[in-house]
């Protein structure tokens, strides 16, 4: 049995998922150090970096939308939704999310906004094929 397209898109999203949270602790750890990274964090620290703070914000805004992603998704496979336009909205929320964390990471504006919104296209077409 072949497994749908969608699933390796969904494969790459948290892949990439898992490198915000390592990218966002290197540099964190990189900024307090390794003291701060291994011990309970309970002090207060000074503002982040501003490499830190955007990949910090970065991986927040994927998080946001990534389980409404893998919700509907998921439920479209289960449906039996999957197919073109299925894998088409896939592609938008994963290749958008892909282009995205480098273009916040290095302060991009605009053009950052609008891979952002062609995600969100993405992720949409994802929800509304659930009422197909």
């Amino acid at each position: 049995m072949t497994k749908p397209p969608e699933f390796y898109l969904l494969g790459i999203v948290l892949l990439l998922a898992l490198l915000q949270i390592f990218l966002t602790a290197h540099f964190k750890t990189r900024q307090y150090g390794y003291k701060w990274n291994v011990g309970a964090r309970d002090e207060a620290l000074p503002s982040l970096s501003p490499m830190a703070g955007r990949l910090s914000r970065a991986q927040a805004n994927l998080f946001e939308t990534l389980p409404l992603f893998i919700a509907a998704l998921l439920a479209n496979l289960y449906l039996g939704h999957n197919g073109y336009y299925s894998e088409l909205s896939a592609e938008l929320y994963v290749a958008s999310r892909l282009i995205y964390l480098p273009l916040y990471a290095f302060g991009v504006p605009y053009l950052r906004s609008i891979v952002w919104a062609i995600g969100i296209i993405g992720l949409l077409g994802q929800i509304l094929l659930i009422f197909c």
